[in-house]
């Protein structure tokens, strides 16, 4: 399975600390936002990835993460020239997926659970079709919302409905076979001038192949899209990690329990980061070999 990453958009809703910079790479409590679905892909076994982005921000994700090789993995890039709706990046992203099933998964989305790895393994795709993912929110007006018939059984996928028919809203991440790159060129744009992600699900939906997982209240699903939600996300990371001792999304960590690189890649990554509390936090990983991850 192939892994892309959007990360594109003005982010005009964090003006003016996105004037200068991609939402993306605005700190997350210790870490870039984007470490945060990176990690995602990278427990689940995805060592190939795509970042789509502006051609204003592709340079400094280059320069953040270069070819990927340090954490065992590859990273190519991809310019969008103005954001034409999330699906649009399975139109960009076609020559990378090639005939392999890809996860998309949105550059401002976090997700977080003990055992958010294991949930997510189990649904890869083991047939062709498609996974969405919801979450239960007190505002589904704001998002792609999944509509049931009285057997619990999905029926429509409605964008940013005023009137909601249900609390479940699609979260920023998606499993899909290769078809969706065709499916997508086939679409027609929006109302809103986009080629909607929930137009790909309805059309999965309509031909009985997409399965729909709903996260528990095991896991969090924090958008990161307003200076409100970016603050709420840091502190709960910041929580997260002061009680458990442990980093949420440490790149390092993961590429090292993961056995994308050694432990001796591990300590050069390290002392890369000096005296930091980043740096003196893979020392420890690296020195404990009976280290246990949180999330597995």
């Amino acid at each position: 399975m192939k892994g892309i990453i959007l990360a594109g958009g003005l982010g005009s809703r964090l003006h003016p600390m996105t004037i200068a910079t991609s939402k993306q790479l605005l700190p997350i409590f210790d870490k870039p936002m984007i470490y945060y679905p990176l990690s995602v892909l990278m427990e689940m076994g995805i060592t190939s990835v795509l970042i789509i982005s502006t051609k204003r921000d592709l340079p400094k994700f280059k320069e953040l993460f270069n070819s990927g090789n340090q954490l065992g993995i590859s990273i190519e890039y991809k310019e969008q020239d103005e954001p034409k709706g999330i699906a649009e990046a399975f139109i960009l992203g076609e020559e990378f997926i090639g005939n392999e099933d890809v996860c998309l998964i949105l550059g401002d989305n976090i997700f977080h659970g003990t055992h958010l790895k294991k949930f997510l393994q189990k649904r890869l795709p083991k047939k062709p079709g498609a996974t969405i993912f919801g979450y239960e929110v007190s505002d589904p007006s704001r998002y792609g919302v999944i509509a049931f018939d009285e057997n619990q059984i999905p029926i429509e996928i409605i964008e940013k409905p005023a009137n909601p028919p249900s609390s479940i809203a699609v979260t920023g991440l998606y499993f899909y076979d290769c078809r969706v790159c065709s499916i997508a060129k086939g679409l027609s744009p929006s109302q809103r001038g986009e080629i909607e992600i929930s137009d790909i699900n309805q059309v999965y939906l309509d031909q009985l192949e997409l399965n729909v997982a709903i996260f528990d209240r095991g896991f969090a699903w924090l958008d990161t899209g307003t200076p409100d939600a970016l603050q709420k996300a840091a502190s709960y990371i910041q929580t997260i990690q002061e009680r458990q001792g442990v980093k949420i999304a440490c790149l390092e960590e993961i590429a090292y329990q993961m056995n994308y690189i050694s432990q001796a890649e591990l300590l050069d990554l390290a002392e890369s980061y000096g005296s930091t509390d980043y740096g003196e936090y893979l020392h420890k990983v690296a020195k404990e070999s009976s280290y246990s991850f949180v999330s597995k």
